[in-house]
């Protein structure tokens, strides 16, 4: 149903506005925004003074067309003006200034503590930061920006006491404030209300509203925004339909999302690369990765640009879907078309290939991460480590490999966890290198890493036991028991065997006692029964 109503809004996109939501008797309008519930839902205690400001406040507008509306709010004054046009290098410098001084109060927001920000606005009064409703527009953004969505509230409530009046900037930037703090119903009444006093919204407000509830997944919420859009006359955008195209997809209609995206494309709002990658997105995130690389096809063929998101989302599909080798050449192709893969690029295909066992692509994509100039986290160096570890045990080529990462992070000072420590251990035991692995474990102990697995402490004294140093064997039985530790009945059974083995009765009958001592039971007893090789 919600799918229909949105299909339907194609079957004419021009959005036929009805009757302009401006009166042509600026009368009608006198005082209607401090008059509006949504103003005063927290300022019902007003004085006399702003009571008479209201009274005193006239809005005057101008309609030239149905589509097109300039709107004068102007105290004690009525007034029909057209809008002034300013030569396009005076509007740029003065969007450049406005930005940078939002930009400054942004800065000092941020840089006081949080439990001090309540402050600020004591020190903008100060300033007299509020002298014209710029300047207040302009510290209702930056609070905003800063993260501080209740002060900006708390300050628009208190606006009638600085004899300003809010504008439509104003209602838009407070309608992102409530958006900011998920009070999207609230949002929406304040946009309810900015309509019913005079104001159009401009699309990008709508557009900020139709985001917020698609990301809660209120679908039908954003598709009555949009119907309200099309009934005062304000045309979507291209941006707006992005956000009902990922809105449908995070609530799992993926085919409603593409019934979408090909009306879109019939209509006059032409479709961009960022349609197309939020219903690609929606594929892979339901294992059709396939569907998903076709639209990117599509997309090229209308002659988009695809950006590394469009990428990253079809690595993330691939890797999820088991398919992560069909990475390495869509990482091929991505940079055929001059769109360098970024971090996340390398680090979701990496990550792909180490889960399904592709260790030898993995080590080439690491490399290549590298040769681009990325660092590589210690958390995914400590996964490769580990990867190529295990897959030497069957391929002693990469033993070597295993060796180089191990000296790379240690120079680095890369942390490496104690399960990738210890796995280095027995790496080493397979392949017979006995003495470094002893003295990796007595330094792993020595430098106070987490008590190793007992399985590693199996394996040296395993390798220890076939080369026949069993004296060096029980020293590593002493140093699980310096670790307040039980060694396991494996241990035991190890040494015990190979005391026997080499005729010393005396050894074996000691080993024997202090796993009893212990509340251990090996398998293996004392024998005087000598296997000692000739």
């Amino acid at each position: 149903m919600i799918c229909n109503s949105l299909l339907s809004q194609f079957t004419n996109l021009s959005f036929m506005p009805c009757q302009p939501v401006f009166s042509s008797h600026p009368s009608s309008l006198r005082s209607s925004i401090f008059s509006s519930p949504c103003f005063f839902r927290n300022n019902r205690n007003k004085t006399q003074q702003d009571k008479l400001l209201v009274h005193a406040t006239t809005i005057s507008f101008s309609a030239r067309n149905q589509s097109e509306s300039t709107l004068s709010i102007v105290p004690n004054v009525v007034s029909v003006d057209r809008p002034i046009e300013e030569e396009p290098n005076s509007m740029e410098f003065h969007r450049r200034n406005a930005r940078l001084r939002v930009q400054n109060l942004v800065d000092r927001i941020r840089g006081l503590p949080i439990s001090e920000r309540i402050r600020i606005i004591h020190v903008f009064e100060r300033e007299q930061a509020f002298q014209n409703l710029s300047g207040f527009n302009d510290v209702l953004l930056a609070l905003f920006i800063a993260d501080e969505p209740d002060l900006a509230l708390n300050l628009f409530c208190n606006i009638s006491s600085y004899n300003l009046i809010p504008d439509s900037w104003t209602f838009s930037i407070i309608i992102k404030c409530h958006s900011k703090k998920n009070d999207l119903d609230e949002a929406k009444r304040v946009l309810e209300n900015m309509v019913e006093i005079g104001f159009l919204p401009s699309v990008a407000t709508f557009t900020v509203l139709i985001n917020s509830f698609c990301r809660k997944g209120k679908l039908q919420k954003a598709i009555e925004i949009l119907e309200f859009m099309g009934r005062i006359g304000c045309k979507a955008n291209v941006q707006t339909y992005n956000c009902l195209l990922k809105g449908l997809c995070y609530v799992g209609r993926v085919e409603d999302a593409y019934e979408f995206l090909m009306k879109i494309k019939k209509s006059s709002v032409k479709p961009d690369i960022y349609s197309f990658t939020a219903v690609m997105d929606g594929f892979c995130k339901v294992g059709r990765s396939d569907e998903a690389m076709e639209l990117l096809d599509e997309a090229l063929d209308m002659g988009m640009t695809p950006n590394v998101v469009s990428f990253n989302t079809l690595f993330n599909g691939y890797c999820k879907e088991g398919r992560p080798i069909e990475g390495i050449s869509l990482l091929k192709n991505m940079k055929e078309r001059n769109c360098m893969p970024d971090y996340i690029s390398y680090s979701t295909l990496l990550h792909g290939l180490l889960t399904w066992g592709k260790i030898q692509a993995a080590l080439g994509v690491y490399r290549e991460m590298v040769e681009a100039g990325f660092e590589v986290g210690e958390r995914m160096m400590n996964t490769i480590l580990r990867g190529v570890c295990r897959r030497s045990w069957k391929e002693e080529g990469l033993l070597r490999d295993a060796h180089e990462l191990f000296e790379k992070m240690t120079n680095e000072g890369c942390a490496i966890y104690p399960n990738t420590y210890g796995l280095i251990i027995q790496t080493l035991c397979v392949a017979k290198e006995v003495d470094k692995a002893l003295m990796y474990l007595n330094e792993m102990v020595r430098i106070g890493y987490s008590p190793p697995r007992m399985i590693t402490f199996n394996c040296v004294i395993r390798s220890l036991c076939g080369e026949g140093r069993v004296d060096d064997a029980v020293s590593v039985l002493v140093l699980i028991c310096e670790e307040r530790r039980i060694p396991s009945r494996i241990c035991y059974n190890l040494l015990i065997h190979e005391f026997n083995r080499l005729g010393r009765w005396l050894g074996s009958c000691t080993v024997y006692g202090a796993a009893l001592k212990r509340g251990v039971i090996p398998h293996k007893r004392p024998s005087k029964c000598s296997s000692r090789r000739s």
